[in-house]
């Protein structure tokens, strides 16, 4: 009986220990992806952009375009892409690995997304989770200081003209 009991809580906390890792590993990298990457996901491998039929590696902070029948990985799109602008294009989230090799069905799965501009990036969003990647704007105001001197006449530190300071 004991064996029986023994064998039973091994068994039982070898399956709670495999369900309490499967927890643990949820991967989020929302301070990687660009600030023009699209609001809404905590975890990215790539975008797609349907605009040139090329791919953006999230983690390797690289591009991937076709060029002379390979496909390249380069940090900075090819001058033919010049006018392409990362903010205003639509982008496709894909969490497959080398996406590219099934180029095919993403270019005819998202054709319809090729000049969309209705997407909203992390740079505009003003979600608490993209805090790291936008910057208020606040208003900045000037103060003039005004200093008295022993007499009691105030005045401030600006020359207005006069060539020299009280």
């Amino acid at each position: 009986m004991k064996k029986i009991i023994l064998t039973a809580a091994i068994l039982v906390s070898s399956l709670t220990v495999k369900i309490a890792s499967a927890q643990i590993s949820l991967n989020i990298n929302i301070g990687s992806q660009p600030a023009w990457g699209p609001v809404g996901y905590d975890h990215v491998d790539y975008y797609y952009l349907p605009d040139i039929d090329s791919y953006y590696d999230i983690n390797a902070h690289q591009y991937v375009y076709f060029d002379n029948n390979v496909w390249v990985h380069g940090a900075m799109l090819p001058p033919r892409f010049g006018n392409y602008d990362v903010y205003r294009s639509y982008k496709v989230v894909v969490n497959e690995r080398n996406p590219w090799v099934r180029n095919d069905v993403y270019k005819r799965k998202y054709a319809s997304y090729k000049g969309r501009h209705d997407q909203v990036v992390i740079r505009d969003s003003h979600d608490e989770k993209y805090r790291n990647h936008y910057v208020e704007r606040k208003t900045v105001r000037r103060v003039d200081v005004v200093k008295h001197d022993k007499r009691g006449h105030g005045h401030d530190d600006h020359d207005h003209g006069r060539g020299h300071r009280d």
